[in-house]
Formats: C-alpha cells, sequence, structure tokens
C-alpha cells in the first residue's frame, strides 16, 4: 500500500500525515503524507521542466503506456476494489464496478492517442491554405473526489496522458489510497518521471490557490461540488487558466404513465443506489405518474428494503457506509427535516444505532414544494414525488440550478425523445438507469459544469487548437 506523496518521480515522505478512515468501523486504515508548498511547487515545477519534451513523445507511445496500465489495472481488480472498499466504504460489488469503469478510461484513451485529427485546406479566398493542429495544452492539475476514487482519477489521468500532458494530481483527503495505488500503476506502466506528480497539501484551499496563480500551470481539471468549483473559477481567472468542470447534479427521474414498472423500477436502483447514492449522477428527485404511483412505490420500496446493508467488504452486501460519519449525518438530517415537514416513509428512514456511518435505503415520499428536492442527497435516499401530466412533470425536472443528467420512462420511444429534449442536463437515460460510459462524453449545463470528459471530446480538455496559414 503506497502512502508517501509522488513528485519527480519518486516516492517521498511529506511535512505531516493524514489518518485515512475505514468508515464502517472508524478504524485507521493508514497514514497518509501531506505536502507542504515546497512540495506542492515541487511537483509543479517537475510537471513543467518534462512538459516540452513529454509533450513531443510519439502518440503511439502515450497509448501503449496507458494500455499497460489497463492491463495491470484489471490484473489487480481485486485488490483495488477491497481498497476501494476499505477507505471508501462503498460494498464491494459497487467497487468491482468502479474498477472496471476506471481501467475502461485508460483502454479508450489508449486508442484515442492516436487518432487526434487536425485539419488541412485551401481557404476560401484562395490565398493560403490552412492548417488547424491540437497539440498539449501543459501541465494540468487534476482535483478529483472521493466518492469515485479510482474512476474520477483515471476519467482525467487518461485524456492528459494521452494528449501529451503533464499533471498533478490533488486527490481527496478521504481516499488517497485508491489514488496513490493508481499512480503506482503508471509507474509500473512505464509513464517517464515527472509526467504525474501526487499532492496532498495539509491546507487545501491556500495550495490550491497558489499552484492556479503559478503561471507555470495552464489548465484545471476538477470534479467536485458547484460550491467549490465556483471558488476554483474565480481563482483560476487571474491566470485565465482553462477549466473542465464537472460539478453537482439533481437528477431527475420521471416515470410516465406508460413506463414499464418492473423495468422503471429496475432502472431506478441503478440510477439511485449505484455507489450507495453517492453520486453525481444519482437520481435524487423521482417523479412518478399519479395513476401508476401506488404499484410502482410499493415494487421500489420492496427493491430498497431487500438491501443488505453492512460493511462492503462482507458477502452479500449491497449497501455499504457512507465516506463518513459527517457524510451520514448529513443524509439523516435531510430525512428528519422531511419527515418533520409530513413526508410518508415508505421504508428506511431510521439512523441506526452502534459505530460505522451507516443509513438504511430508503423511500419516502413528498410534496413537490419540499426542500429535500433542493438537495443533491450523496446517499441512499430516494424522494418520490407524484405527477398528473407530462407537462407538470418536465416543469419540475428543469426546477433546479443543476442540469448534469435525467432520466425518462416511456414505453413509447416518440414521447421519450420529446421529453428527453425538453429536458436541460447534458445527459438524458431513456429506459435507462445507467449511463455513464468511457465512450461517451461526460458532463453538464448550468451549474453542473463546464466541458466534457471521456468519449472523443475527453481528450480535447488537454489540447488547444492552433491554426497556421500557409502561403501559397
Amino acid at each position: 500500500m503506497r502512502t508517501q506523496l509522488y513528485i519527480d518521480g519518486q516516492w517521498v515522505d511529506g511535512s505531516g500525515t493524514l489518518e485515512v478512515i475505514d468508515p464502517s468501523d472508524g478504524s485507521v486504515i493508514a497514514n497518509v503524507a501531506t505536502s507542504s508548498d515546497e512540495q506542492n511547487l515541487a511537483a509543479l515545477a517537475a510537471a513543467d521542466r518534462v512538459a516540452a519534451d513529454w509533450a513531443k513523445v510519439a502518440p503511439r507511445v502515450r497509448g501503449e503506456i496507458l494500455r499497460k496500465a489497463f492491463e495491470i489495472m484489471t490484473a489487480e481488480a481485486e485488490s483495488i476494489a477491497e481498497l476501494i472498499s476499505r477507505e471508501n466504504g462503498k460494498a464491494m460489488p459497487d467497487a468491482r464496478g468502479e474498477v472496471a469503469y476506471a481501467a475502461e478510461f485508460f483502454r479508450w484513451f489508449s486508442e484515442e492517442a492516436v487518432r487526434t485529427t487536425g485539419d488541412f485546406r485551401l481557404s476560401p479566398s484562395g490565398d493560403k491554405r490552412i492548417l488547424v493542429t491540437h497539440q498539449p495544452i501543459g501541465v494540468s492539475l487534476l482535483i478529483t473526489p472521493w466518492n469515485f476514487p479510482a474512476g474520477m482519477a483515471t476519467r482525467k489521468i487518461g485524456p492528459a496522458v494521452a494528449a501529451g500532458c503533464t499533471m498533478i494530481l490533488k486527490p481527496a483527503g478521504e481516499t488517497p489510497l485508491t489514488a496513490l495505488a493508481i499512480v503506482d500503476i503508471l509507474e509500473r506502466a512505464g509513464l517517464p518521471k515527472g509526467v504525474l506528480n501526487v499532492i496532498l497539501p495539509a491546507q487545501t484551499g491556500p495550495a490550491i490557490s497558489k499552484l492556479l496563480h503559478d503561471s507555470r500551470l495552464k489548465n484545471l481539471s476538477f470534479t467536485g461540488s458547484t460550491a467549490v468549483g465556483k471558488i476554483l473559477l474565480r481563482e483560476a481567472a487571474d491566470q485565465v487558466i482553462r477549466c473542465s468542470m464537472e460539478l453537482g447534479g439533481n437528477a431527475p427521474f420521471v416515470v410516465l404513465d406508460d413506463a414499464n414498472i418492473e423495468e422503471a423500477v429496475k432502472g431506478l436502483m441503478l440510477a439511485k443506489m449505484r455507489n450507495g447514492g453517492a453520486a453525481c449522477t444519482a437520481a435524487n428527485r423521482i417523479y412518478v405518474a399519479r395513476s401508476i404511483g401506488d404499484k410502482f412505490i410499493a415494487e421500489f420500496a420492496k427493491a430498497m428494503a431487500a438491501m443488505k446493508m453492512g460493511v462492503g467488504r462482507e458477502a452479500g452486501i449491497t449497501l455499504g457506509a457512507s465516506v463518513s460519519m459527517k457524510e451520514r449525518n448529513k443524509i439523516a438530517e435531510l430525512v428528519e427535516g422531511a419527515k418533520a415537514r409530513g413526508a410518508k416513509v415508505h421504508t428506511g428512514a431510521t439512523t441506526p444505532e452502534g459505530e460505522g456511518a451507516f443509513y438504511p435505503a430508503t423511500v419516502i415520499e413528498v410534496p413537490a414544494s419540499d426542500e429535500i428536492l433542493v438537495n443533491e442527497v450523496f446517499g441512499p435516499v430516494a424522494p418520490i414525488v407524484l405527477f398528473d401530466t407530462d407537462e407538470e412533470a418536465l416543469k419540475m425536472a428543469n426546477d433546479t440550478e443543476y442540469g448534469l443528467i435525467s432520466y425518462v420512462y416511456s414505453e413509447d420511444l416518440k414521447r421519450a425523445i420529446r421529453f428527453a429534449e425538453g429536458i436541460e442536463a447534458g445527459m438524458v437515460g431513456i429506459n435507462r438507469g445507467m449511463l455513464s460510459d468511457p465512450a461517451a462524453p461526460f458532463g453538464g449545463v448550468k451549474q453542473s459544469g463546464l466541458g466534457r470528459e471521456g468519449g472523443f471530446d475527453g481528450i480535447h480538455e488537454f489540447l488547444q487548437t492552433k491554426y497556421i496559414g500557409v502561403e501559397i
């Protein structure tokens, strides 16, 4: 298990340490090194020093490094999944799914490294040739969250390596061990010294601010809350650093009156309970046509009640712990508030006694005005609202500052597409409860972010377009 910082191709001790806690029982897993201001700047200096040489490395070579990393990660999937489960709390089925998802970004971008196209053509005026090419943007700061410590790291590292950028990775303090394991994999895959550096500042805000005000940094890729994203955007503005922002979500899940109830329940279980509900893509506002409401709620509550909660690494567990007691208590407070306002409880909604950051799979029925619907609940809580018309459902679905992902279920494809086209979101799942795919663009609109990760678009977050006019 790696616990040191990784700077300029060396594993080094930090200026202090941070306890990594197993949220299922509160035990200390490891003490991970934290970085000083000097070490943060050393990481930046290392990335800057090798940036020009790394940018010149052939795309095929960069792609082969990523392919090797994919192979190593796949071979060691079970041990990485166990590490994720220990520091994050999630159940092993979710952890295994995350490892497979994360590894796929290495494979996808190993293929995309050699497929960055340009343009060469005669200008309309006929006086020159227009040459358009794409070049690495330069040193990039990657900031990743705790809920998908592997997936969010590879989703950024993969395209950065493929594009020819050097990097500084700042993982979440709750889940640094997974990020360090991935860096170890890349080192073994042959990634040159200085290309990827890992820091874990003792004081995150001031440290990141200092990096963002350094002219050597050219690019920021952040996944996290909208509130923090806005702060980073303001900080990045001084140096006009390009920013990719994957921010909050508060996804609506709309079940129209002609939906296949069995399939919609299956889809909602994926959309809501993947990762124990701790996902920006999680369905947090469930809108169900009133005519099928009773039947749908009964079937969904039955499925939720069947979730087996416990320590994520134990056999048969499908719902693990939240990442911390702090996060668990946030979930509990939101549910207790809804209950106090008259929410109807269909299952769950009771905070367990004893150790561990656990909260049960919960289904509550609330009015459209309830304030729990305004919050991005990062846990296994499903608030349901009944509606009468498609127009009413669409209005409620769009009544949010977020616009990351939405879901709609209907047996009428034309109706579903019309509904999807009216939803203000960067991604829409039609009769699907899981949408994320390394081969597809991931990102939102409104206050859910800027830019796209994955797909053909992801590599371009680490490339800048250059136009060259050629005299003829």
